[in-house]
């Protein structure tokens, strides 16, 4: 059990399906974990059937309302840690980002020296496909500001496309990661950057969904702008790196499966 992709979803029934047979028909040995959060256009039951077609590579965590992008990825990490997986994926289920990319920020953990390896848009070689001006302006602006405010050396901070090596979540403390939305991605890349790990920005071409809805809202860009802030501010107090045991994952509510203590 090496490499595993976390895939939040919030009605994603249109995508989800096609998704995932595309990263399995990769042959490269990839587990998926997919968060759902109580879709109501049934995207859980589609997983469901489709877990029946890879029984071992494949699992499902259902947790009730839409509870945030962040809390799915902090809940997944905390579930593949449990599980000893050495190489831990951000991925979205609207095919924004290319399932055969994946191979791209392996390697670039695996034997490229990195231990993040975030698929960029804003480095030679990567591009964004099928967005409209605002949305480009919004992404690219807000990419320069957070790289004014944090000084943080990463192109493109908001980026969803990423490689964690087991050896970053480990020593993160993540109950200290609060934000949600747009800045969770940044808070991540932020307290990895703190503690010295080496991050790579792979190239990659970003393609806006073609079916299903954008989760993108006001609240998300307000979070974002606002939290970068927040987040060089706390980081002068702050202290990323763990320093007590996390408590078990049958603890947290939710949780499905029972994990030994002292997993996590």
């Amino acid at each position: 059990m090496e490499k595993i992709v976390i895939i939040p979803t919030f009605n994603e029934r249109e995508n989800i399906a096609k998704i995932l047979n595309t990263i399995f028909n990769l042959q490269q040995g990839y587990h998926v974990l997919v968060i759902d959060d109580g879709s109501p256009d049934g995207t859980a039951e589609i997983v469901r059937e489709l877990q029946q077609q890879y029984p071992q590579q494949f699992f499902l965590q259902e947790r009730k309302g839409k509870l945030g992008l962040g809390t799915a990825y902090i809940y997944g990490f905390k579930w593949c840690l449990a599980k000893g997986y050495q190489y831990i994926f951000e991925m979205d289920a609207d095919f924004s980002h290319n399932p055969a990319d994946l191979e791209n920020l392996y390697r670039a953990c695996k034997t490229g020296g990195a231990e993040v390896a975030v698929g960029s848009r804003y480095v030679p070689g990567g591009k964004v496909e099928n967005w409209p001006w605002d949305r480009r302006f919004y992404s690219k602006g807000g990419a320069l500001y957070t790289k004014l405010i944090t000084w943080m050396p990463v192109n493109d901070p908001t980026a969803g496309f990423v490689c964690y090596k087991r050896e970053v979540l480990e020593t993160i403390n993540l109950d200290e990661i609060k934000f949600v939305g747009y800045a969770f991605q940044i808070e991540m890349k932020f307290a990895s950057w703190k503690l010295g790990f080496k991050i790579k920005e792979v190239p990659i071409t970003f393609k806006d969904r073609s079916l299903g809805s954008s989760k993108m809202n006001k609240g998300i860009l307000k979070e974002g702008v606002l939290g970068v802030l927040e987040i060089q501010w706390h980081s002068l107090f702050k202290n990323y790196r763990k320093r007590v045991k996390s408590v078990p994952l049958k603890s947290i509510a939710g949780f499905n499966d029972v994990v030994p203590e002292g997993k996590v």
